[in-house]
């Protein structure tokens, strides 16, 4: 687990977020407190619970930006969810513990790549042996003695050890050379055939209706016909370089403890795990429950509610914990407020933070200083088509202070605003930049409002752009 203080983390989002310092703190503390809970003493670790954040802002002003970053930051599983996609046990839709057992999934996938990594080296060595063997099959020894042992045969059995023959030395001198040439990579392009085993995609799917985890019961079922019946091999003609691969995940599924690898990953998601629970104003109940709609809305926060207060799931993994899996909530809640969530599950996020809505300085920031803003993104994708675009400060200036006017004027998206200013803007030089190869574009002030007025000013067109 990432033990970066709250200061570094907060210094590592802000190279991917602006604004939303009260936001930053508060996930920056409760990722530090995860670290100083595995510190603990093993009997008062299991009794510290991970503050729940639910965070309240409008749509793109960061919230999912900082869950995901986050997790990245504390190398662990992380999954996002839509509060919406649930139902209530017994209507049809998702089920509330399909979010836990995707989170574990999730974990899985990040011990395995970690192994891979481990095991990499390994794995070259043994995949270049059966490399040499397919290109220079060895040569079939000779038998000791053509005499069978008989116990009447006193002679029998004591032959001397065959000596070791020119052809030997030969082999190997020739193996030598060619182990040689493969590591310069003057064989990539040879032809071999090579067998291999039928990836599991190739089996037929079966899938079982159920009321719990229908797309687990499904995996299971699969698995459990795969182990009754042997992996089928089929042999390939391909290249050296295709089959070094083949080869090399072969050997990293028979280096790797399976084992091992599922009980490192379910420890880290129960204790490293976070969900990101989007949405989740759109389950709070506008007015009193007991029909309509609100009776769904409520039974879903009814069945979330022994996730977060910790519960096991049960998995194709095993059982899984979620005593220890940070949640993090979070919705706009115009028509809602936190408060018509059932009591029961506000107590269960007990920090709240607000998230401000941008304005044309945020915006301008925004294609400034990340280091994954737009215009950087944008100069690097017509670089690759040898067209040098750069803008000046007024225009930047220009772009935000259009996205903040289209934000008011229409629907506020936030930043996710910029995406289709920035896209009209560029459209045509796009459009022409596989012709216009060698040429470097430099956008003012000008051609910005140029470009944008039409956008800007007419309202009625400016309700189709996202």
């Amino acid at each position: 687990m990432s033990s970066l203080t709250p200061r570094q983390i907060v210094e590592e989002l802000n190279k991917y977020i602006i604004g939303q310092d009260s936001a930053k703190r508060k996930v920056a503390i409760a990722l530090r407190n995860r670290w100083r809970r595995q510190h603990l003493p093993e009997d008062l670790r299991d009794e510290v619970a991970p503050k729940n954040i639910v965070m309240i802002g409008p749509t793109g002003v960061g919230k999912t930006e900082i869950a995901r970053r986050l997790a990245r930051l504390a190398d662990a599983p992380f999954i996002k969810v839509e509060a919406s996609k649930f139902t209530e046990v017994g209507y049809v839709g998702r089920d509330v513990e399909s979010m836990i057992r995707e989170l574990t999934e999730v974990g899985v996938s990040l011990v395995r790549e970690e192994m891979n990594r481990e095991m990499t080296e390994e794995a070259k060595k043994r995949a270049e042996e059966k490399l040499m063997d397919l290109l220079l099959p060895p040569a079939p020894r000779p038998m000791r003695s053509t005499n069978v042992y008989s116990p009447a045969d006193m002679r029998a059995g004591d032959e001397p050890a065959a000596p070791v023959s020119r052809t030997d030395h030969a082999e190997t001198r020739v193996r030598d050379l060619l182990l040689e040439k493969l590591r310069r990579g003057e064989l990539e392009e040879r032809e071999i055939e090579v067998e291999v085993r039928e990836s599991s995609g190739t089996t037929p799917m079966m899938q079982v209706f159920s009321n719990t985890g229908m797309e687990e019961m499904g995996l299971n079922m699969q698995e459990m016909f795969g182990r009754l019946f042997p992996a089928r091999k089929k042999r390939k003609k391909v290249t050296v370089a295709e089959a070094r691969k083949l080869l090399e995940q072969e050997v990293l599924q028979d280096l790797i403890d399976q084992e091992a690898l599922v009980a490192k990953a379910i420890e880290r998601t129960e204790n490293a795990g976070i969900v990101f629970l989007d949405e989740i104003d759109k389950i709070a109940g506008r007015s009193s429950p007991g029909h309509g709609p609100d009776v769904s809305r409520e039974g879903v926060q009814r069945d979330i509610l022994p996730i977060v207060e910790g519960s096991t799931v049960t998995t194709k993994y095993g059982p899984v914990r979620t005593d220890h899996i940070l949640f993090i909530a979070a919705g706009a809640f115009h028509m809602t407020k936190v408060s018509d969530l059932i009591p029961e599950l506000q107590g269960r996020f007990p920090i709240r933070v607000e998230l401000h809505s941008l304005n044309a300085k945020d915006y301008e920031r925004i294609l400034r200083e990340p280091q994954n803003s737009l215009i950087k993104q944008y100069q690097a994708l017509l670089v690759t088509e040898e067209v040098s675009v750069e803008f000046d400060d007024e225009a930047i200036t220009a772009i935000a202070r259009i996205c903040q006017k289209i934000n008011e004027e229409t629907e506020n998206i936030g930043a996710r605003r910029l995406h289709t200013v920035m896209e009209y803007l560029l459209e045509d030089i796009s459009f022409e930049a596989p012709e216009t190869g060698g040429r470097a574009v430099r956008i003012g002030a000008a051609e910005v409002e140029k470009r944008l007025a039409e956008l800007a000013e007419d309202q009625d067109m400016s309700r189709y752009i996202l």
